[in-house]
């Protein structure tokens, strides 16, 4: 009997505009490198324990002292004292109408981002996205059979939101407009102009606004973070953040995603996030146990971030470090824990910013991520992580200019 030629197995066709190289190819040849023996300083993505940014003891307290009561599945929208911290939190920062049955806990961010869209599109709606963007939104949304449109971010204006360009993007398709806030991968911070007129174009047009705010309290020089719910009662916001960034506690994979403001409206919407959010049982029960400890006890990222603080003096050295590149320039992070370094193209000949990501890798050891690789347009940028400690940083950013003092590309 002739056996049948085998048949080649590909992957599902939604992936064919994905595009997630903060996790890619280049990293590929970073654990191919590894393998060989080669230590690589791994720039590519903002992991705080990595970098010695331990989460603080109390969390880890409250979680082993609780872990033999997670042992079994927990409400599928989290525990109660989790929902009740992130519940009173908010009220802190001005949210009033938030109630429990308003609060996901969710395996991280990103798991919540992913639920939101599920429970959302159907084939073709449309989402406003920020360009450059963190990637997981646009792949959220493809993925779940929407049209991500990116909306423009001026770097000559410090990364803020185009709103006229939102405007013109607003078709009858499109169900909400995401907003990341301080930006990833910018570090941008925007002020409350800047987040009204986006919030009245919601208002305007019926759309959901999803406010990412991981990274709310990393915030330099003074900057101050607007809650988006607190702009707007008539809209549905649905905001997110989590435990991995301000906490240092990325392997929990603990995050929350808080609706407020016009539930009514949305309520079949809601009801599809409890379907979807069923389905998947529970998140993580044991590391929900730190999210009480982390809201409500005192406040550790603060003394990292203020003048003299570890994060405030990293992100220092690297802008002063990049920006004396000939080449190279750079907006200055106001929040998070990236700059987002532009690169002169016509002098070093870079037609293709992935290319030129491989080549640092391979000659420097270093790991970065290309502009494209967060949506952005043109290949001019990149992005760097300042989590590495002073040494570390400075040594990783003194090869990165003998790198570019000899680089063209072929």
């Amino acid at each position: 009997m002739r056996r049948k030629a085998d048949k080649t197995i590909i992957k599902s066709h939604k992936l064919d505009h994905v595009c997630y190289d903060i996790r890619g190819e280049v990293l590929d040849k970073a654990i191919q490198m590894e393998r060989n023996g080669v230590k690589i300083l791994r720039l590519n993505t903002g992991n705080p324990g990595a970098f010695g940014f331990n989460a603080p003891d109390e969390l880890l307290c409250d979680v082993v002292g609780n872990i033999h009561n997670a042992v079994g599945y927990s409400d599928s929208q989290g525990i109660f004292p989790a929902r009740k911290a992130v519940q009173q939190y908010y009220q802190t920062r001005g949210v009033f109408n938030v109630g429990i049955d308003d609060i996901f806990i969710g395996n991280g961010v990103s798991e919540l981002i992913q639920l939101s869209m599920q429970a959302l599109l159907n084939e073709g709606d449309e989402i406003l996205i920020p360009a450059p963007d963190y990637p997981l939104w646009t792949a959220a949304v493809v993925l779940n059979g929407g049209k991500a449109v990116h909306y423009r971010c001026d770097e000559a204006s410090d990364w803020y939101p185009d709103p006229d360009d939102i405007r013109k993007k607003i078709t009858p398709r499109t169900k909400g407009i995401v907003v990341i806030n301080p930006n990833n991968p910018t570090g941008a911070v925007y002020p409350a102009e800047i987040l009204t007129k986006i919030v009245r174009l919601a208002e305007e047009h019926s759309l959901i606004l999803f406010a990412d705010e991981i990274y709310e309290k990393i915030l330099y020089d003074g900057a101050v973070h607007i809650p988006a719910a607190t702009l707007s009662s008539s809209i549905l916001t649905v905001t997110f953040n989590g435990l991995s960034k301000a906490y240092r506690a990325a392997g929990f994979r603990v995050g929350w995603m808080v609706l407020s403001g016009n539930r009514e409206q949305a309520a079949d919407y809601i009801e599809g996030l409890k379907i979807v959010s069923n389905m998947r049982l529970c998140s993580n029960v044991p590391g929900q146990f730190a999210v009480q400890a982390a809201l409500g006890g005192y406040q550790s990222i603060n003394d990292l971030v203020k003048e003299g603080g570890r994060l405030k003096v990293q992100r220092d050295i690297c802008y002063r470090a990049v920006t004396s590149i000939p080449g190279l320039s750079c907006v200055n992070a106001r929040g998070a824990l990236y700059l987002f370094p532009k690169v002169d193209t016509k002098k070093f000949g870079i037609t293709d910013d992935k290319r030129l990501i491989y080549d640092i890798l391979v000659e420097t050891n270093i790991l970065f991520v290309q502009g494209t690789g967060f949506n952005h347009p043109e290949p001019d940028h990149f992005r760097i992580v300042f989590l590495p400690n002073q040494f570390e940083l400075e040594t990783s950013l003194g090869k990165l200019e003998h790198f570019f003092a000899n680089y063209r590309q072929s």
